[in-house]
């Protein structure tokens, strides 16, 4: 926990709402960023005020609401449209619905999970446990695979598996206080993700968010990426 500890410290400062790294792990080089979710404003967008989708960190930047955008990330896998592929709530109001069953693709292997934000945490539940309990979740995006459940990785990786992209996800913290997301800067198979999650953060539980299109801001690195227009993001702004 030394890597989470020094982040926290450092989130803990009023000058920094998020803090952002470039760390190499296991030959494979990520860029991590923790987010205290009990004190910053961390938030699902997807379509503005008249309803067009967003789709860039730039638009969520010029939104009228947004003084400074902080941090961005792509947060759950999406339709041609755009639309969530998968559950979605922003602002207590539920666009799609929990998908429960098996599919195909990376959203269908199971099991996936939700990703639910408060005014003050930020959890992750292996969707199953997200119908049973059914928290109350200001904003939600489900998506899919878990990578890691309960401390440990998903049963489906395989350590020498010979699938790999650049893959970004979330994962928090046991109390919910603190999410940190990351994206990898290498092209890196499941197995590998998941690894840096639980063993190098030390997270009881990530999820994925997608790859191929992962894309981040990170205003403390001078880091915009771009590309591919957008579905779900997540944000924190000021």
């Amino acid at each position: 926990m030394r890597w989470l500890a020094a982040v926290l410290l450092l989130s803990a400062a009023p000058a920094a709402a998020v803090t952002c790294e470039d760390v190499t792990y296991d030959n494979n080089r990520f860029t991590a960023c923790s987010v205290n979710a009990a004190t910053e404003t961390l938030r699902l967008y997807l379509k503005d005020s008249e309803g067009a989708v967003l789709g860039s960190f730039s638009a969520i930047e010029a939104l009228p609401e947004v003084e400074t955008l902080t941090f961005a990330m792509n947060a759950g896998m999406y339709h041609d449209d755009r639309s969530p592929v998968g559950h979605y709530v922003e602002d207590g109001v539920e666009v799609m619905r929990v998908i429960p069953n098996a599919g195909p693709g990376n959203f269908g292997l199971l099991p996936n999970g939700v990703f639910c934000i408060n005014d003050d945490s930020a959890q992750i539940y292996e969707t199953l446990r997200y119908m049973a309990e059914a928290p109350t979740c200001r904003d939600a995006t489900q998506s899919g695979p878990m990578l890691v459940i309960d401390g440990a990785l998903h049963p489906r990786f395989l350590p020498n598996s010979t699938s790999r992209f650049i893959r970004n996800g979330v994962g928090t913290s046991a109390d919910g206080t603190t999410a940190v997301f990351v994206i990898s800067n290498d092209s890196v198979s499941f197995h590998e993700f998941a690894r840096f999650f639980r063993d190098y953060l030390q997270l009881p539980n990530a999820l994925y968010f997608d790859g191929k299109v992962s894309r981040l801001y990170a205003r403390a690195l001078g880091r915009s990426d771009f590309g591919f227009q957008l579905g779900p993001m997540v944000a924190v702004t000021e």
